[in-house]
């Protein structure tokens, strides 16, 4: 990924904290077993940051290394299940080792973009990652579509953490799909 691309990956991530309202503290995942939520997770909706507009196929895979951070690969379709693969390697740093549920994902050096897990479920097959301004939110899975009934009380949840939901975009996986109308 080129110097430039990365730069604006990080400003985008963060151009919303300086002018958005005073919002309360978005609530987190009491508890985060890090060994357990590694591995792959398919984004099935987002409020995108502008290099995931038009993402088909989004994959967020973690891995912890050594040295306590989380090696990220982010990878998907751009503009149609069929366009160009783009992946991108940004780095996270837990900021917070009591809930292991707040992040520092870092794009270039040295920014880092919050990262906030709100929700995972106890079989860790769900999660809820969020923007402490409320300007970014992924809906991720363990299998690339979920339950209408599922989606909907995620989105719900997302709702109301404070996020605008008529942004949230649901992320095309593998075939074609109808998007999940939710009451």
């Amino acid at each position: 990924m080129s110097k430039k691309i990365a730069f604006f990956a990080a400003a985008s991530l963060l151009a919303g904290c300086a002018s958005a309202p005073r919002l309360p503290a978005l609530p987190i995942a009491s508890k985060v077993d890090l060994p357990r939520f590694m591995g792959d997770w398919y984004v099935i909706a987002n409020i995108p940051t502008f290099i995931e507009k038009g993402a088909y196929n989004a994959v967020e895979s973690y891995r912890l290394d050594a040295d306590g951070s989380i090696a990220t690969t982010f990878t998907f379709n751009k503009d149609g299940f069929d366009g160009p693969r783009k992946t991108y390697r940004p780095r996270g740093f837990v900021v917070d080792r009591v809930s292991n549920a707040v992040w520092g994902m870092r794009f270039v050096w040295p920014v880092k973009a919050d990262y906030r897990i709100v929700h995972v479920d106890d079989a860790y097959r769900e999660t809820i990652v969020g923007h402490n301004a409320r300007k970014y939110v992924w809906i991720m899975a363990r299998t690339p579509t979920l339950p209408e009934a599922d989606y909907c009380r995620l989105r719900k949840q997302v709702a109301d953490a404070g996020y605008d939901v008529s942004q949230l975009r649901q992320v095309p996986q593998g075939t074609a799909r109808a998007p999940i109308a939710c009451p």
